[in-house]
C-alpha cells in the first residue's frame, strides 16, 4: 500500500492523543498542580478577605466569642453575591452547652456518629483555617442556629467536636 491520503491520518491521530493526554493529567488534581483544591473550589470572583479576625467575624454572626476561648480562627470569604464566614475556637467541653444555647438553635444539635459518607466541598473550607473539616469527623454535634437570620445574616450553622477528654472545638459556618 502506498502512504497516499490514508498515510495522513496517523501523524494527526497520534497529536490528538498527546493532547488529550495532557488535558486529563493537568485536570487529574494531582499534588503537582498549581492551586490546591480550596482555591480551584472558592467560585467566579471569591477571594478571602484580608484581615478577617475572630472578632470580626463574630460580630457579623451575631455571636459573642467566649472569653474562655482558645485557638480562635476565623475567616471571611467575599463572593459576587454573599459572603460566607467561618470561625472555631477551642471549649472547655462544660461551657458548650452554654454558649449554644445562647444561639437559641432552631432545634436542639443532634449527633453525627460517622462521618459524612459523601465528598464535600464547602464553600468556606475550614481547612482553610488548618482545621480539619467538621464534615469529615465522626460523633459531631450539629445543627441549623437561624435560617433566615436577623440582619444580613442568611443562615448560621454550628458544630462541635471532641478535642480531648477537657476539650471540644466549635465550628460556626454562615452565610451573609
Amino acid at each position: 500500500m502506498s502512504g497516499g491520503p490514508r498515510g495522513g491520518w496517523r501523524p494527526a491521530l497520534v497529536g490528538g492523543v498527546a493532547v488529550l493526554t495532557g488535558l486529563v493529567a493537568g485536570c487529574s488534581g494531582t499534588a503537582g498542580s498549581a492551586a490546591p483544591r480550596e482555591a480551584r473550589s472558592l467560585g467566579p470572583g471569591a477571594h478571602w478577605a484580608a484581615g478577617a479576625t475572630a472578632e470580626s467575624v463574630a460580630q457579623t454572626l451575631r455571636v459573642r466569642l467566649p472569653a474562655t476561648a482558645t485557638e480562635p480562627k476565623a475567616a471571611h470569604l467575599e463572593g459576587l453575591q454573599d459572603d460566607s464566614l467561618i470561625m472555631a475556637f477551642v471549649l472547655p467541653t462544660s461551657e458548650v452547652d452554654g454558649f449554644v444555647a445562647e444561639l437559641k438553635p432552631e432545634e436542639p444539635l443532634r449527633l453525627r456518629e460517622q462521618p459524612l459518607p459523601h465528598a464535600t466541598n464547602p464553600t468556606a473550607p475550614f481547612s482553610h483555617l488548618g482545621l480539619p473539616e467538621p464534615d469529615l469527623l465522626a460523633r459531631v454535634r450539629e445543627g441549623q442556629v437561624c435560617a433566615p437570620c436577623k440582619g444580613n445574616l442568611n443562615w448560621l450553622k454550628v458544630a462541635v467536636a471532641q478535642v480531648d477528654e477537657r476539650t471540644s472545638r466549635v465550628y460556626l459556618s454562615g452565610v451573609d
